[in-house]
């Protein structure tokens, strides 16, 4: 009998801690076997076609004038098919900061057309311009590897390379070919269509052309309904046969392939409760398929790329004119919005409340189909038998107006059977950009929509199983854990769902400590839960685990101590201390600096903290490295002690000068023997010793600048010092409190490559600014004692025929894809972007698996793990169904951050909307089998253009208009780091009428009641003056009160008799005893509980300074600089339509 056990902790109660470091079983893979990858040229969403129109505040009145083309477009050869010129690189990125040119070298010929590779059956890739969006994975490597040897990149697109040699790793996978016998759960759960029932248009591929009008390929089966689109609750017929021998607990074994035409299906109800409501795990699910797999990458996949790879630059497919728009846009017709399957509630309510327990809904159908406005006569009629998805019915985007649904837009829900989905990952622990992944390379290059995955693998979870074995079960061949979509072929042995090796059941995990019973493996926690953790043995250690340890550097120049921030930090600090997660090893230390370091002796024993002062900051040492960093346990009364004089210490002092750079490297040689956490607290531009920095910032040129300078670092100095640090698992978290320029693009380099956090204050004075006071308070509490993971490492494993290529988040890549992450905190996000290498003809479903190994403050090992899995599809219609267009947007933004920095943001601009050009041109040629007038969108994809344009308009990519560096970068940072929940507030702010909240509709939530408003249009057409509105913009709130608002909501919620006596600076609602008062603040307070920082609320008036911010955000409508959402529209059918 096994001494395992089982528990369920819950994540809201004790705080434990997450720690990486790389240990030889858990990363380790079989050498010896390798596969062949064929190479599809990928799609890049992201190319230079037509620059965006540059507003209607630089003509002077009447419709647009056309633009200029900006290149001419010549088809150009496959990468491979011209060799390199010697020591010459083919595909150079433009310099940074300056218009890239279109013009290719000389050494190019032309193509007379497209070529196909002689043996290959695979398109041709899209001509390659410098806007062309999918970022080469080898600059991820080299932001990231400071060993790398410099080689010139090469614009290459949503792949790597293919390998430079024979791939004899230890990291590669299993040959590929004929893959035994395997239960397919999809084909196996659901009925098979007759071979008819779709058009398989991925046949043969066509060549990828940049036509406008490029007629069916060959290959291309007649569309046999409106959109030839797979019923969801059907699958088309499995590439291999099925084993009727396959061992299935409570089932009847399977026989063979179905031959005649399917059952009628109905559809299965959802799931009514929560799968992991409690300890106890829900029903085991009927596991009992397999899914091919994917082993691991091979070591050289994109690691080692050489400028040969590339083909000859190619220019860019013509430039896009801008027609004339109308002057003002003609009337919309006032359709109602459409039929949405939303959620009554916040998106992220619903993780705080239950974990995931949506099952799959069937698509919903609008009554009668799609209205006869949208249809030609003649397949009106069809349309009303046609079984249409609620996906893929089509949206007229220039005459439906009101397409923004009234509740947060959910996740869509992968069509998977419902056994499978009911046990999926959580979307907001793990999702992808297409809940149906294509079943090769061609057919998503066709599709011209970006592939990628966006993970909150630390997220704070209320219901989190944890498992304690001394056996771990994990695939023997590509090291992925048993998960709920393993197969069991016995009681003895389970088939992996990446790599589809069969492995053998450890005798121990024959035994379920849920059940207490004997024998029945598929039921375990490990496959009953998506997301699990494991409390990891002794070989996954290289070193006994860490203590926690905390170090505060802390700037106490003029200027620091003018902002009065030290009195908040030591306050807060105080009242938290015994909250800082940790156990009896937890260690602190302080060290505050000006032009000189200051270190504090607290050693056990003294009677009150000794400073030490070390004023050679060129050549800086510790002046007692054994009495800096002391157990709190044992010295928690001096370490009081200073945080209660810190403040008084330094209030007389004139020291202006900030030597920032050696206080940071005093600090890495205190934590380097043990790693840890560093928090930098920093007010000013550092101007002394190394890392010094200048200012680069000029204010007269922040709206007119034609492009924005300074997006990179100045100096590679804390970058290097970053890397330095992650080597010795030191994360430093960067607190930035400043009203004046302090170079972010270069500080935040120290917390980007250490896994750490920024956090930014602007304007931040204790006196001045309350607002901001208020946040770092919140803030601050928040980061002292929410659960952190020490000494961690994060690996993404895929399905075989799947790999991933560029990452996005704060981290240090140690291998192809193994990110270190010296701390880890469940506020933090990651996405990476994906390519198919080879075709999955042969899968109905792939996996993800994204495994977490790090030290908890407690001192435990462990392992979190999440596992997701998707259906594969081979129809144009079936991927655009799975678009979600949330996840898309947040990878097109991550995508458009690094496309500012290493091009131009002129650059980015230009591919994200060229990414939303491209996509609706695919479905309106691929897809839609009516060609009529306007902007016509599946229903799904309806807000794509809408989440473009507001990214235009957002502080990290608007143009025209002023906007601090300081404050652009820190959005830039935003964008790439946070979950995606809470950054697509910051691209589409949420606003609501509050003057009239009633319990209608409210959630009920521990005895409150929280009113639950409609979302209204970001336009100033939804405002009224009798009214008042709140804006929540993830990191800030504006409530707006119109000038004729009710005297009753003034009264009762603000306390003021009328408009004119509304406070000028009030950034908090007064608490009034009176219902209106109770339901603001409880739907204010509501909104701020959903996210993990503090956004700050600002009561505004028509004359208030920040109402331009507000208005800012009113991104349907037109600026002097950008363009209302109908003329983006109008610009988006031009393009289409050429």
């Amino acid at each position: 009998m096994s001494s395992a056990g089982f528990n369920s902790q819950n994540g809201t109660g004790q705080t434990y801690a997450n720690g990486p470091s790389q240990n030889p079983v858990a990363m380790q893979q079989l050498p010896g076997v390798s596969y062949g990858m064929t190479h599809q040229p990928t799609y890049n969403p992201m190319q230079a076609k037509a620059p965006m129109p540059p507003g209607p505040g630089l003509y002077p009145s009447g419709p647009y004038q056309p633009a200029p083309s900006v290149n001419s477009y010549q088809s150009g050869p496959p990468p491979t098919s011209y060799p390199a010129a010697p020591g010459q690189p083919l595909l150079t990125r433009p310099p940074m900061g300056i218009a890239s040119s279109h013009t290719p070298p000389q050494s190019a010929s032309p193509s007379p057309g497209p070529r196909l590779p002689p043996a290959q059956g695979t398109p041709p890739p899209p001509a390659v311009s410098s806007s062309s969006y999918y970022p080469n994975p080898q600059q991820q490597q080299q932001q990231h590897h400071q060993q790398q040897p410099p080689v010139a990149p090469a614009w290459q697109y949503n792949t790597a390379p293919p390998p430079m040699g024979p791939t004899t790793s230890s990291m590669s996978a299993p040959p590929r070919g004929p893959v035994a016998n395997h239960v397919n759960p999809a084909a196996s759960l659901t009925p098979q269509p007759p071979p008819s029932s779709a058009p398989y248009s991925s046949a043969l591929p066509a060549p990828v052309s940049q036509s406008a009008t490029q007629p069916p390929g060959p290959g291309m089966a007649p569309p046999t309904s409106l959109h030839g689109y797979i019923q969801p609750g059907t699958a088309p017929l499995p590439m291999n046969p099925m084993t009727p021998h396959t061992y299935q607990p409570s089932r009847a074994p399977y026989g063979p392939p179905p031959t005649g035409l399917p059952p009628t299906m109905k559809p299965a109800p959802p799931p009514t409760g929560p799968p992991m409501a409690n300890a106890t795990p829900p029903p085991p699910p009927k596991a009992d398929g397999t899914v091919a797999g994917n082993g691991p990458q091979p070591s050289n996949s994109y690691n080692h790329v050489d400028n040969k790879m590339a083909g000859p630059p190619q220019p860019g497919p013509p430039g896009r004119h801008l027609g004339h728009y109308p002057s003002l846009p003609p009337g919309y017709q006032q359709s109602s919005a459409p039929p949405n399957a939303t959620s009554p509630m916040h998106p992220a309510m619903q993780a705080a409340t239950q974990p995931y327990s949506q099952g799959p809904q069937q698509y919903q159908q609008p009554p009668g189909g799609p209205g006869p406005a949208q249809l030609s006569p003649s397949l009106a009629a069809m349309s009303l038998q046609s079984s249409t998805p609620e996906a893929l019915r089509v949206v007229n985007l220039l005459q439906e107006r009101n397409l923004l649904p009234p509740t947060p837009v959910p996740a869509p829900i992968p069509p998977l059977p419902q056994d499978l989905q009911k046990i999926n990952c959580h979307p907001e622990v793990f999702r992808s950009t297409l809940t149906s992944i294509p079943q090769t390379q061609s057919l998503l290059n066709k599709a011209k929509m970006p592939l990628g995955l966006l993970l909150h693998p630390f997220k704070d979870l209320s219901q989190l199983p944890v498992v304690t074995s001394s056996t771990i079960v994990r695939c023997r061949s590509c090291r992925t854990y048993i998960n709920p979509f393993v197969s069991f072929l016995d009681q003895r042995r389970w088939k992996c769902n990446l790599c589809y090796r069969v492995n053998d059941v450890p005798e121990e995990f024959m035994y379920n400590p849920v059940s207490r019973s004997y024998g029945e493996p598929h039921k375990r926690p490990e496959v009953q839960n998506a997301t699990i953790e494991f409390i990891a043995p002794s070989e996954y250690m290289l070193r006994p685990p860490q203590p926690a340890v905390y170090l505060f550097v802390l700037d106490v120049s003029h200027n620091a101590v003018e902002t009065g921030y030290l009195n908040v930090f030591c306050q807060s600090l105080l009242d938290n201390i015994n909250a800082l997660p940790g156990d009896s090893r937890t260690k602190v230390g302080f060290i505050t600096f000006d032009s000189t370091i200051h270190f504090y002796n607290l050693q056990e024993g003294l009677s009150q903290p000794q400073m030490l002062i070390v004023s050679d900051i060129e050549d800086i040492f510790l002046p007692t490295p054994d009495s800096l960093l002391v157990n709190l346990n044992e010295c928690k009364e001096l370490v009081q002690d200073l945080l209660k004089s810190l403040p008084t210490l330094f209030e007389k002092t004139m020291e202006t000068q900030s030597a920032l750079g050696s206080a940071l490297q005093a600090a890495f040689k205190l934590l380097s023997p043990t790693g840890g956490r560093l928090s930098v607290f920093q007010t000013q531009l550092p101007n002394l010793g190394v890392g010094a920095l200048q200012s680069r910032e000029d204010p007269n040129q922040r709206a007119s600048a034609k492009d924005i300078q300074h997006l990179s670092p100045a100096t590679d100095f804390y970058k290097k010092l970053a890397l330095d640090c992650s080597g010795q698992q030191v994360a430093v978290d960067l607190f930035l409190l400043s009203a004046q320029y302090c170079d972010l693009a270069s500080l935040g380099c120290i917390s980007r490559y250490s896994a750490g956090s920024v956090y930014y204050f602007p304007s931040y004075h204790h006196q001045h600014n309350p607002a901001q006071v208020e946040r770092f308070q919140k803030e601050l509490k928040r980061y002292i004692t929410r659960k952190i993971g020490f000494e961690a490492v994060m690996r993404i494993r895929c399905t075989k025929g799947l790999s991933i290529h560029t990452f996005h988040g704060n981290f240090f890549v140690r291998s192809t894809d193994l990110l270190s992450l010296p701390n880890v905190n469940p506020d933090a996000g990651f996405a990476v972007q994906m390519s198919i290498e080879e075709n999955l003809d042969d899968m109905q479903v792939v996996s993800f698996q994204a495994a977490l190994l790090y030290t908890s403050s407690k001192g435990e090992r462990r392992i979190r793990v999440h596992t997701l899995c998707l259906p594969v599809v081979n129809s144009l219609s079936d991927i655009f169904a799975g678009a979600d267009v949330q996840a898309i947007s947040g990878l097109l933004a991550c995508m458009a951050v690094d496309r500012s920095v290493t091009a131009s943001l002129s650059d980015a601009r230009d591919a994200m909307t060229n990414a939303a050009i491209d996509s609706l041109m695919s479905y309106r040629q691929s897809v839609l089998t009516i060609q009529q007038p306007g902007l016509l969108v599946p229903a799904c994809l309806r807000l794509f253009p809408l989440f473009i344009l507001a990214l235009l308009k957002q502080k990290a990519f608007r143009t025209g208009t002023s906007t601090r560096l300081d404050d652009r970068v820190f959005a830039m940072c935003q964008l790439k780091y946070q979950p995606l929940t809470y950054s697509m507030l910051m691209i589409h702010p949420a606003l609501y009428r509050i003057d009239d909240l009633t319990d209608e509709g409210a959630l009920n939530i521990n005895d409150r009641t929280i009113p639950q408003p409609q979302l209204l249009q970001l336009s100033v057409e939804k405002l009224s003056r009798d009214g008042a509105f709140l804006m929540d913009a993830g990191m800030v709130m504006y409530l707006w009160i119109g000038r004729n608002c009710n005297p009753n909501f003034l009264m009762q919620v603000l306390g003021v008799p009328n408009y004119a006596a509304v406070p000028e600076n009030l950034y908090m609602l007064p608490e009034l005893d009176t219902a209106e008062s109770q339901r603001n603040r409880a739907f204010i307070g509501w909104l701020r509980e959903q996210r993990p920082f503090y956004p700050t609320l600002h009561v505004i008036r028509d004359e208030s300074q920040l109402k331009a911010s507000f208005m800012q955000n009113m991104i349907e409508d037109r600026t002097e600089s950008a363009l209302s959402y109908y003329e983006f529209l109008l610009h988006i059918q031009q393009q289409i339509s050429k």
